[in-house]
């Protein structure tokens, strides 16, 4: 159903208003948060219906927490802040409800693409060479489709018997593959089509402790680029893989669009 997440007195829900229905949304959690407090504070007549809820949220309220930058505390804490105001919300209304945080979306679907990994495919598409840390953090990708999936699953489990009381409330996501970064980029690079500008790219290991000083300088001009650059040498990984909530065979880096 329709929905201007900035106005909510103008949201109509079509039909019946008492007939029983489940909300997923994929929009920023920021701005759903608060349109759902506002119905459930001033239109509670068109929620009658409600019966459960699936919102999406992100793993950087886990991996971005102890940030040094102030554009990642305030996402944290846009995050966090908006994740409890659901719950509260969800909590007065006596609805069930279940938030997914997935790490490194990627994927496109029509004329939408991820920020991510499409990103990293122009970028090698653009450069001869990539130096890269010569030991890089573990990632855990996963695909827009995957994320469907397992909300889909979370849905019909609950019309069917109800959510897996040993699910959190928070359910941190990934993929089904966890891979170093050097590899995840020469996994993307075998996968395109032979002709592309990407595959002719060089990633280029550089001893750690050289690689990270000599993007330090980054700092004086962006202490949020400087940081995601550190974090290249971290893992960012180890969240619930999505084959185990769906129940399906788990699917090699990277999934086709």
């Amino acid at each position: 159903m329709p929905a201007n997440f900035s106005d909510p007195a103008s949201f109509r829900p079509g039909g019946d208003l008492t007939a029983p229905c489940l909300w997923i949304s994929f929009g920023p959690i920021w701005h759903f948060a608060p349109f759902l407090q506002c119905i459930a504070q001033d239109f509670p007549d068109r929620l009658e219906g409600l019966r459960g809820l699936i919102a999406c949220s992100s793993s950087s309220a886990i991996t971005k927490r102890f940030a040094f930058n102030r554009y990642d505390r305030e996402l944290v804490a846009s995050l966090t802040t908006a994740e409890d105001q659901l719950l509260d919300t969800c909590s007065y209304l006596q609805v069930p409800c279940r938030i997914l945080r997935p790490t490194l979306i990627y994927g496109r679907v029509g004329p939408y693409s991820d920020n991510n990994i499409s990103r990293l495919v122009q970028l090698m598409r653009q450069l001869r060479f990539l130096p890269l840390p010569e030991h890089t953090g573990l990632r855990q990708p996963i695909h827009a489709r995957q994320l469907a999936a397992v909300a889909f699953h979370l849905l019909v489990q609950f019309l069917d018997r109800g959510w897996d009381t040993h699910l959190p409330r928070c359910i941190a996501l990934g993929g089904d593959n966890t891979i170093s970064y050097y590899a995840m980029l020469r996994a993307l690079q075998q996968a395109l089509p032979p002709g592309d500008p990407a595959r002719c790219c060089r990633l280029l290991k550089v001893p750690n402790q050289l690689f990270f000083l000599g993007t330090a300088p980054l700092l004086l001009r962006s202490p949020k680029a400087y940081e995601a650059i550190l974090r290249l040498g971290a893992d960012l990984a180890g969240f619930t893989p999505s084959y185990q909530l769906t129940a399906r065979p788990p699917q090699s880096f990277p999934v086709p669009d």
